[in-house]
């Protein structure tokens, strides 16, 4: 089985690498870590592109360290895992990545956004379940309850 395991700096990215390490066979799975860095379009101007813009490569570049710890756990757990930093519009470079290599799943997390936030921001997990050509898994945070 071939998983894409998209992820951000979020704690519903490193839940999302728990539960595919306790959910999936080491033996039989294949894990791409894929990172997308979304340029922002709204505060640079059309020739920041990639290589104009300098932040970008350490954005870039603290995304891949990120990567290697969560392809480190899972190696540590017996899994076959690559990484992958791309660049572009999130929802689509996700939906283009899983079809182009294969992914037989998509495993993400999610934010859980509600109302004005929600709208606002959109959701990217969401876009990912209507539009992907396969099956996906969605990983909400973990609640944290408080006893009394």
């Amino acid at each position: 089985m071939k998983i894409l395991l998209a992820v951000d700096d979020s704690e519903c990215s490193r839940e999302a690498v728990k539960q595919a390490s306790a959910y999936f066979n080491p033996q039989t799975t294949q894990i791409k870590i894929l990172h997308i860095v979304s340029p922002p379009y709204y505060s640079t101007p059309p020739q920041m592109a990639r290589g104009y813009a300098p932040e970008m490569e350490e954005v870039e570049k603290n995304a891949a360290a990120e990567m290697e710890h969560f392809a480190e756990m899972l190696r540590g757990a017996g899994f076959a895992v690559d990484c992958a930093v791309e660049t572009g519009e999130v929802r689509s470079m996700i939906i283009d990545f899983a079809a182009n290599w294969g992914a037989d799943l998509i495993v993400m997390g999610s934010r859980g956004y509600k109302g004005l936030s929600r709208l606002l921001l959109g959701s990217v997990a969401e876009s990912v379940v209507r539009h992907a050509h396969c099956s996906v898994l969605v990983i909400r945070e973990p609640t944290v309850t408080k006893s009394s």
